[in-house]
């Protein structure tokens, strides 16, 4: 008598990965995600091997995460892979402050985001 075995939260052609606490405003985040949308997912990373934004590294190592995860749990085909969803969710923000002119307070926001990527196969097209 085990315990009851959680409903996937994915299709059966489907995985996903999901980065929390990368430290970007989600939306410049999202600028990065809105990139790879649709793509089959050797472009999508190739896309973000050779893009210029700081936060590309981490969205790549999550795209990565989520095709291991499609390879290796769910017995998914790696080349028929194509990036279904990807999308970007506010996470907690640390507040800091600079002290300003007339004893004044200047707020300074340090936003945290988090990404999820799900990946789909597709048949292929002939």
């Amino acid at each position: 008598m085990g315990k009851q075995k959680n409903p996937r939260r994915v299709a059966e052609n489907e995985a996903m990965a999901v980065s929390r606490m990368l430290r970007v405003s989600p939306q410049k985040l999202n600028l990065v995600a809105a990139m790879i949308r649709g793509k089959k997912v050797d472009k999508a990373l190739a896309d973000l091997t050779f893009s210029k934004k700081r936060i590309a590294e981490d969205v790549r190592k999550c795209l990565e995460s989520a095709i291991a995860n499609a390879e290796n749990n769910h017995g998914l085909d790696v080349d028929n892979l194509i990036v279904a969803e990807a999308y970007v969710g506010k996470n907690l923000v640390l507040k800091r402050g600079r002290p300003r002119a007339r004893g004044r307070f200047g707020r300074i926001l340090k936003p945290f985001s988090q990404l999820t990527i799900k990946v789909r196969q597709v048949e292929e097209q002939a």
